[in-house]
């Protein structure tokens, strides 16, 4: 297992004489044979700026820094793996901060990169390169000319066109989960928000939050588009807004309006499920599916990182035992990262959480964070830390009925309501 590593100019080297080493947490540890899978496609390189690679001297059996201006290579892995370990690495200037992107440990292996992950879903429709770029500028075009007035399709045009993001292309190519935003403000103010950041947080916000209220016409006719098909989905929710459950009464209009004309696709909303109220009035308005972000079912964990404005996690357990019951299937997003969801009281808080609410589906999700900056916003560890891939273990099982997967799916027809 070489290490890894780039120079000033982005170029990739393996070290012919040190062995490659991740971390989990603050910790730098060495990596299991059994952690590494082949680099999957879709997969990116990166070099991690301000750090310094570390790996380890099989003559002294040190860890050791590369001499010169050598940086850590990580890798961002494409939906449907779940990251096991981070790069070995130690900052080079303790006051810069990593973009927010989740990396995860890269080693050089039987002439091939290996990275430290396992699969946990099929990420065919979430592979990039099975999304024509061509075909989304002329489905942009042909769908804008459809509705010049529509704000949010000329919103969710820069999302495909501009960021690329799947979602929104899905929205105008017409196939699997499309978006539909709907929300500007939010009542959690997320460290690492991908949508909007303080001025004094020292992260940059890779995507611009929408800055209007749609209307329900507007947000009706993306729903009626997408809606076409069986297993259509279309989404409230998406990384360019705020919670959309605060706009509780546009999406409450527009699920009755459309499902008075259709009956066809699944309704879903992704948010934070705090206002427990407006979640019960989308439910009761005819919501499928419900998948809701966390990061602990802890509340000192919960806290620290989502600060909500005016609910507990609390609220947000009484949302998603509301929908289950009402026949919803629901989900989590759920942001882990090495070290810290791997802990004995993150799993078996977790454990509990998801026994309580009926959960169907946990999707993990590799949390985009600056690493340093995460740990010393939570709690230190409490007891003992498993290891990743010993936690998807546990997981399974000790919920052998819940699915362990990515993203959303269509679910089995016998879990949704009529």
């Amino acid at each position: 297992m070489n290490l890894v590593y780039a120079d000033e100019q982005g170029n990739v080297f393996d070290h012919p004489h040190y062995i490659a080493l991740g971390r989990s947490g603050d910790m730098i540890v060495e990596m299991m044979e059994d952690e590494l899978i082949p680099l999957p496609e879709g997969a990116t390189l990166v070099s991690l700026p301000f750090t310094k690679a570390v790996g380890l001297s099989p003559d002294t059996g040190e860890m050791q820094l590369l001499p010169g201006n050598k940086q850590a290579v990580g890798a961002l892995l494409p939906q449907g793996y779940t990251r096991l370990a981070l790069p070995g690495y130690v900052k080079a200037d303790k006051n810069e901060k990593l973009p927010l992107f989740g990396y995860t440990a890269v080693v050089w292996k039987n002439n091939g990169f290996y990275v430290a992950a396992e699969q946990c879903d099929d990420p065919e429709r979430w592979d990039p390169l099975n999304c024509d770029r061509d075909e989304v500028k002329q489905q942009v075009e042909r769908i804008t000319s459809k509705y010049p007035e529509n704000r949010l399709y000329k919103h969710l045009s820069n999302c495909a066109l501009g960021y690329e993001c799947l979602t929104s292309s899905n929205t105008f190519l017409q196939r699997w989960e499309g978006a539909v935003p709907v929300s500007y403000s939010c009542n959690a103010g997320c460290f690492g928000c991908i949508s909007e950041q303080p001025d004094d947080s020292g992260f940059v916000a890779p995507q611009t939050r929408m800055n209007f209220k749609p209307t329900v016409d507007e947000v009706t006719e993306i729903m009626l588009e997408h809606l076409r098909h069986e297993d259509s989905i279309i989404s409230f929710g998406q990384g360019c807004e705020g919670e959309p459950s605060t706009q509780v009464r546009i999406i409450v209009d527009a699920m009755r309006r459309v499902r008075s004309q259709t009956s066809l696709g699944y309704i879903n909303i992704n948010t934070n499920a705090g206002l427990t109220d407006h979640i019960r009035a989308i439910v009761d308005a005819g919501l499928n599916l419900m998948r809701v972000s966390t990061i602990s079912a802890l509340d000192d964990h919960y806290n620290a990182y989502y600060k909500p404005r005016g609910y507990t996690l609390a609220n947000v357990e009484k949302s998603l035992k509301y929908a289950t019951d009402k026949g919803v299937y629901t989900s989590i997003n759920y942001l882990i990262f090495p070290g810290v969801t791997d802990r004995e009281e993150e799993m078996e808080a977790m454990i509990g959480f998801v026994k309580r609410t009926g959960l169907k589906l946990i999707q993990m999700r590799n949390l985009n964070i600056d690493p340093e900056s995460y740990l010393s916003l939570i709690p230190p560890a409490q007891g003992e830390i498993y290891g990743m891939k010993q936690m998807l273990e546990i997981f399974r099982d000790e919920l052998p009925d819940v699915v362990i997967g990515s993203f959303t799916h269509v679910p089995p027809a016998s879990l949704i309501q009529s």
